[in-house]
């Protein structure tokens, strides 16, 4: 996600194609809103080649979900549960009826109308093996999701972060965290992060004085959490 652009009338810009899995192909809209700007192919067909095929086993959280389209990416390569998180309840909606057309339960793309911040600071540690970082380019909220992220991932697990300047090496180690793979492509820098140690292994303590909580307290201040959204529920 980057900067907003002008408006389209009938508020859908374009779609998205999912590149692999079972939904391979299919279409995700995506809706004129400020601040949204799905990755670009180029760069998620990257992600996922280094990621591989297959994440089935793999438990994933897609913290900025946006337009959906790399939670329900990994979700279409196996990964289960997909956690895809939004603020925007408009988004939110679109979300929903993507995973209702796509045939997918709540139970595996779990869609929630909540502040990232906020929601990551309340999980249990070393909850998932891919957490997938796309924030607004404009909140230049990378670092701070990233230090929040970084006690979920399982050891093994991997950190996609993706912003519109050059990362900072440094913050990652200090989380942690081994550069794995990284790439440019044009004003978006990405790069695939991992901890250290085999799937399923010992959590390693953290860095000393490291503390991911309040590394997020400014851009948690600035960004107020919305009333949730429930999950709707159908009838008996």
């Amino acid at each position: 996600m980057s900067a907003s652009r002008p408006r389209a009338a009938g508020g859908a810009r374009h779609e998205v194609r999912l590149i692999g899995g079972r939904w391979k192909r299919s279409k995700l809209p995506v809706a004129d809103r400020p601040g949204l700007r799905p990755t670009p192919d180029r760069v998620r067909e990257t992600l996922f080649n280094w990621l591989g095929r297959d994440l089935s086993g793999w438990t994933c959280l897609d913290a900025f979900a946006g337009s959906g389209a790399l939670g329900f990416e990994a979700a279409s390569r196996g990964a289960f549960p997909v956690w895809l998180l939004e603020r925007d309840r408009t988004l939110v909606e679109g979300l929903r009826a993507a995973r209702l057309r796509l045939g997918a339960d709540a139970e595996s793309l779990r869609i929630e109308c909540v502040d990232a911040l906020v929601w990551m600071r309340r999980q249990e540690v070393a909850s998932f093996d891919l957490i997938l970082l796309d924030p607004p380019y404009a909140d230049d909220l990378a670092d701070a999701a990233l230090a929040l992220a970084a006690p979920l991932l399982r050891p093994g697990g991997f950190a996609y972060v993706e912003s519109g300047r050059p990362p900072a090496d440094a913050g990652a180690s200090a989380l942690g965290l081994q550069p794995h793979r990284e790439l440019r492509a044009g004003g978006v820098h990405a790069r695939l992060l991992r901890r250290p140690g085999p799937p399923g292994g010992a959590l390693p303590p953290p860095a000393p004085g490291l503390n991911c909580a309040a590394a997020s307290t400014a851009a948690d201040a600035a960004r107020s959490p919305p009333d949730p959204t429930p999950e709707p529920r159908s009838s008996p």
